[in-house]
């Protein structure tokens, strides 16, 4: 309120100064003419004596340099009584002055305008005077409530940066949910029955040990405790596994803690996943055997995906080295892994020149980043012009709704080596983060490599609530005594949410689960089938094999097709010539429509 006031007595300044000035101008033109003219009547006067009576000779004594003028209150007061200012030389000069004539007065209000002067400049001082001292006496109290405004602000801002931040972390978590849902919704629609039943035995399996796992939990029952053991059972300690035969049972497969289903299923949904990931991993925490894993798995549910490894190491990455695939970086000749990088982007410039309807069954486009830290900082030496960071930084925004990501595998929490100037809290919510941590043997001695997962564990920009912070680092140091115990990587990942779970023997489930689906048909066939064979389950057509197969069903002339007639049907109009030719491909890999090899189709029963 004191800020409105004092703003409006400032906007009225211009009025203020507009009427000082015209009362000062009013006293000085008052002030001036008070001191014009004479304020009392004047005679003139000249001494001519009396025995002259004749005008000529009277005028020789009036002459203008010997003419007088004094107040007339004087001229009659005897004491003020003119005398003549010549010496008497003579006695017919006359001691009396003859009066000529009466001066009138000619500013007779002298005394008035000198009093409206003083009026008029006082008044303009003492308003002046008194709009300086209504500003000091607004001046302290304006100051606090500009400073309490400005706090407001402050907070205020503060309030609304919170608020975006959550709005977004929401949105995100919201369209992460949304694309596990679509995933999910895409795998149990390939299912059959059987695996359908298989999946749905499984899931209730895992809830019944999360249940189990709360109501431990919850009444203090220890987790090794078998149902009627009390705590002194637990505590007995001659029934307790030793350490070899420890070592034993994680040889032949047994599982070392409940989390590790948990996080399988992580790394799966990492490598299903349309969004970029970053494996931080330091030396001896199994990255790269997780690395491969995920370059199977995604092998696994894509064979057409198209994926790129820039390495310093010449590894085989799952046979993509084979398929020269694989771009070995040379620190003294980095022209071939900045072409790759440059090709890369290239397509995915393509991918997003195509119409909305067409994304959907783009294969996978994607770039693994081998040791990335090294390879970044050479890159960055070698060519200080080239923004490969504002490449990464478009893929990892916007490259998920064309299917296109990267996997970079780096060896320290420094997201910024990835070359993305712009890596911030919000621009990290779109990385996948997957981190691991372990104590391994090397040269005869233990060493350890947690410090990368405790790192993030005591910084709010990566798990920003202070609740959640702790129930993930008390998860963790759970974890972490058995992975101590048994040399096994511990992981913490987040793929839309922060999961803390052992890792399992990826050794084994590279091979074991290379494919979800195969994994389901061998479970089928242990639990179900009862003969020695088994029909093969074959994968659902895609959508365009579909619509070839439907045109080649519904055309009126029995005759071969080419893909010059696929290019012309209605129904096929929607597919570019790559798509229709792996259409094809796939039809005539199922035997659903014959090949005569010179680019002629047709059904088999034409």
């Amino acid at each position: 309120m004191k800020r409105k006031q004092f703003e409006d007595y400032l906007r009225s300044g211009t009025a203020n100064n507009i009427t000082v000035g015209v009362l000062a101008a009013i006293g000085l033109i008052c002030g001036a003419k008070s001191f014009t003219g004479t304020q009392i009547s004047l005679i003139e006067y000249c001494f001519i004596p009396s025995t002259l009576t004749k005008p000529v000779n009277r005028q020789r004594y009036c002459t203008p340099n010997k003419r007088y003028i004094m107040p007339e209150s004087e001229f009659y007061a005897e004491a003020y009584a003119p005398a003549n200012p010549e010496f008497q030389r003579d006695n017919f000069l006359p001691t009396k002055a003859t009066r000529l004539r009466i001066i009138p007065p000619s500013n007779p209000d002298k005394a008035l305008w000198g009093l409206a002067s003083v009026f008029f400049l006082g008044g303009a001082f003492t308003l002046s005077k008194a709009r300086e001292w209504r500003l000091l006496q607004l001046m302290p109290s304006v100051r606090e409530e500009i400073r309490s405004n400005w706090l407001i602000s402050k907070l205020w801002y503060g309030l609304r940066l919170h608020k975006e931040a959550y709005s977004a972390q929401l949105d995100y978590e919201f369209h992460q949910w949304t694309e596990n849902r679509r995933v999910r919704e895409a795998q149990l629609s390939q299912m059959t029955p059987q695996e359908l039943a298989i999946f749905q035995e499984q899931v209730r399996l895992k809830a019944e040990a999360e249940a189990r796992a709360q109501l431990q939990q919850a009444t203090g029952q220890p987790a090794g405790a078998l149902p009627g053991q009390s705590m002194q059972d637990v505590a007995r300690g001659d029934d307790k596994v030793t350490g070899g035969q420890q070592q034993t049972l994680q040889q032949n497969g047994g599982n070392l803690h409940p989390s590790e289903a948990l996080a399988l299923n992580t790394l799966q949904a990492l490598a299903r996943a349309d969004s970029s990931t970053a494996l931080v991993a330091a030396p001896g925490s199994g990255k790269s055997v997780t690395l491969n894993y995920l370059i199977q798995k995604i092998l696994a549910d894509y064979k057409n995906a198209d994926i790129w490894v820039i390495s310093a190491k010449n590894d085989s990455f799952c046979g993509l080295r084979e398929k020269e695939k694989v771009i070995v970086f040379d620190g003294e000749n980095p022209d071939l892994a900045k072409e790759v990088i440059d090709n890369f982007y290239t397509d995915y410039k393509k991918r997003k020149q195509l119409p909305e309807s067409k994304r959907e069954s783009l294969p996978p486009l994607i770039l693994i980043l081998d040791d990335w830290l090294v390879i970044a900082d050479q890159l960055s030496k070698h060519y200080s012009d080239w923004n490969y960071g504002g490449k990464l930084l478009d893929i990892l925004l916007i490259g998920r709704e064309f299917n296109t990501k990267f996997i970079a595998s780096l060896q320290s929490f420094n997201l910024a080596a990835l070359g993305i100037e712009k890596m911030d809290a919000q621009t990290r919510l779109c990385l996948n983060l997957l981190l691991l941590g372990n104590k391994y043997i090397k040269n005869s001695r233990e060493q350890e490599s947690y410090g990368v997962l405790e790192l993030i564990l005591n910084r709010g920009d990566i798990i920003p609530g202070k609740q959640e912070r702790e129930q993930i680092k008390s998860k963790y140091l759970e974890v972490k005594i058995v992975s101590s115990q048994n040399l096994r990587p511990v992981m913490i990942a987040s793929v839309g949410g922060f999961v803390v779970a052992l890792m399992p023997n990826l050794s084994n489930q590279v091979n074991a689960i290379a494919s979800e689906q195969e994994y389901l048909d061998r479970v089928f066939d242990l639990e179900f089938n009862l003969t020695a064979t088994h029909p093969h389950h074959p994968k659902p057509l895609s959508e365009v094999a579909k619509k070839i197969y439907e045109y080649f069903q519904n055309v009126k002339s029995k005759t071969p097709k080419t893909l010059r007639d696929l290019k012309k049907a209605d129904r096929l109009s929607g597919y570019s010539e790559s798509e229709l030719i792996d259409g094809v491909a796939e039809l005539v890999e199922r035997e659903k429509v014959n090949s005569d090899g010179n680019d002629s189709y047709s059904l088999p029963d034409w």
